[in-house]
């Protein structure tokens, strides 16, 4: 009767468990609250799945754990987990010597990911802004929301010309591929369904929890907050066009921290009321946006994303015994 109990219990908790994951070379990446399971798949055809235990910085901390606190947080660890994950699937998939634990390599990686970011998301657009009301017929400046609604356009629209253009390369549409099954895996395992390519093949590649909504929210929020907040902040007292927009520019950057706190609770709240009507209408635009970043992936894909998953899986079970 004891046993049958605690097995009662464990189902109970790991069908509460939120799941999380990322496609990467030639496999997924799934996260749960105490593991990171990788699973990817050889030139060989075997499949290489490895699992180790992990604790976000969220869980030791009441203060992190606080809403808008945790989401950049979680978006920081988000960020190095997926470059490591990236680097063991590449020397798996590409059959090269493993420096995983380089972590000098995952540093400089995740900066010049950053940099990159901040120069074609947040810099090019705002002097694009700048230009556009300065020689453009209508003419604004950044206390006008009228240049953060041209700024927040070009922004999105930047970050899908990305995504299109990136979409052209081989290597890519198969990591959209894995990016689809990992949704699908995820939809089986929420559904409470056994994880089987079977069940797995029928749900959509589309869910209301992926990076690429989050990336959206962040942008669209984005044009709300910096035309109400810059409309008070006063600007340095000098000539210098240059000085003046790099001033602006840092002010953007740091108000992505509490934005992407926000976006970060907006996913959430969706993610556990999906069947809302607003809601669905609501998170519409981040799903189209997936269809540029998912396919529809094959058989094999479908059993690698599920191997992570159910790796993932597999820790926490043991975790919730141990816990009994």
């Amino acid at each position: 009767m004891i046993t049958d109990r605690r097995l009662l219990i464990t189902h109970q908790e790991i069908m509460e468990i939120n799941v999380g994951g990322q496609a990467v070379i030639e496999g997924v990446m799934m996260k749960s609250p105490h593991c990171l399971a990788i699973a990817v798949r050889q030139p060989d055809g075997k499949v290489v799945v490895k699992q180790e235990k992990w604790k976000s910085f969220v869980e030791r901390s009441r203060f992190l754990k606080l809403p808008f606190v945790r989401g950049p947080v979680i978006l920081v660890e988000t960020l190095v987990n997926g470059i490591q994950a990236l680097n063991f699937s590449a020397s798996v998939a590409l059959e090269e010597e493993n420096d995983e634990n380089n972590s000098w390599t995952i540093v400089l990686a995740l900066v010049a990911g950053i940099a990159l970011a901040i120069t074609f998301f947040v810099i090019l657009p705002h002097y694009l802004s700048y230009l556009l009301g300065s020689l453009g017929p209508i003419k604004f400046d950044i206390n006008s929301g009228l240049f953060h609604i041209v700024d927040g356009y070009l922004k999105i629209l930047f970050f899908i010309l990305y995504i299109i253009a990136i979409s052209f390369f081989r290597d890519i549409k198969r990591v959209f591929e894995y990016h689809g099954a990992e949704h699908k895996s995820i939809y089986t395992y929420e559904a409470g369904e056994t994880l089987s390519v079977e069940n797995a093949k029928k749900y959509p590649t589309l869910h209301p929890r992926c990076g690429t909504a989050f990336i959206l929210i962040v942008l669209i929020l984005s044009i709300f907050v910096f035309s109400a907040f810059f409309i008070y902040v006063p600007q340095i007292p000098t000539d210098s066009v240059i000085l003046r927009n790099i001033f602006n520019i840092f002010i953007k950057i740091f108000l992505f921290i509490p934005l992407a706190g926000i976006a970060y609770e907006i996913i959430r709240f969706s993610g556990k009321h999906s069947s809302n009507r607003f809601l669905k209408w609501a998170i519409c635009p981040g799903l189209w946006l997936q269809k540029l970043t998912t396919r529809e992936p094959d058989d094999a894909q479908l059993e690698v994303a599920l191997k992570a998953l159910e790796s993932a899986l597999a820790v926490e079970k043991n975790s919730t015994l141990s816990e009994t």
